[in-house]
């Protein structure tokens, strides 16, 4: 499949960060800031999911088992999503997104580059004391200690690659995600800024 010349001009972020890295808080601050459209790979999954259609029937099927979605499924949810938005908002922060190095390739061929990949760059150790800290409160079955070692293992081995690749295309953005929420909002906004968005 060619690129889509409809998005060709949409300014387009990747954000990368491990399981509690704070990326989503940050994406809700970005949000709010430059009105960029947030769209989380997981949340289409589950709006597919919830509609009830046949193909979220089928995904609802694949993800009971435990299996992973196919990349090419992700993709075109991600697409329709771009497109249904597209008139709406200067462009888009793609949450958890690529999440192994072929997916972002595969965006690319189909889609457009990205501009930007915001990496939250964060300690091993601050991520699980902040999952465990996040586990007493908020009842989901990931944030126990066994299952985030395991999930931080997966993250690191898939998204190395994605991080050296990016970093090769001279689009990679470290921002340190170890401060308070404010100061690591100061460096996302010195990202944000250098790149030309405006403050809506």
């Amino acid at each position: 499949m060619a690129q889509d010349d409809s998005l060709a001009n949409t300014f387009i972020v990747f954000v990368v960060g491990g399981p509690g890295s704070g990326k989503g808080t940050q994406c809700e601050r970005i949000v709010a800031k430059y009105g960029l459209k947030h769209l989380s790979t997981g949340d289409l999954l589950r709006e597919e999911v919830e509609s009830g259609s046949e193909r979220g029937q089928k995904l609802n099927t694949i993800m009971e088992k435990g299996d992973l979605v196919p990349l090419e499924v992700v993709l075109l949810l991600v697409k329709e999503a771009m497109l249904h938005h597209r008139g709406n908002c200067p462009g888009f922060l793609i949450d958890g997104y690529p999440r192994e190095q072929s997916q972002g390739v595969q965006f690319e061929q189909e889609i457009k580059e990205c501009d930007i990949v915001l990496y939250f760059e964060v300690s091993e150790e601050a991520m699980v004391a902040r999952l465990l800290d996040r586990g007493k409160t908020s009842g989901r079955v990931d944030d126990n200690a066994e299952t985030i070692t395991k999930r931080l293992r997966t993250f690191h081995e898939r998204t190395e690659p994605v991080v050296t690749y990016y970093e090769k295309k001279h689009k990679l953005r470290k921002v340190s995600a170890e401060g308070s929420i404010d100061d690591i909002f100061v460096e996302v906004c010195n990202v944000f800024d250098a790149c030309g968005c405006k403050h809506v």
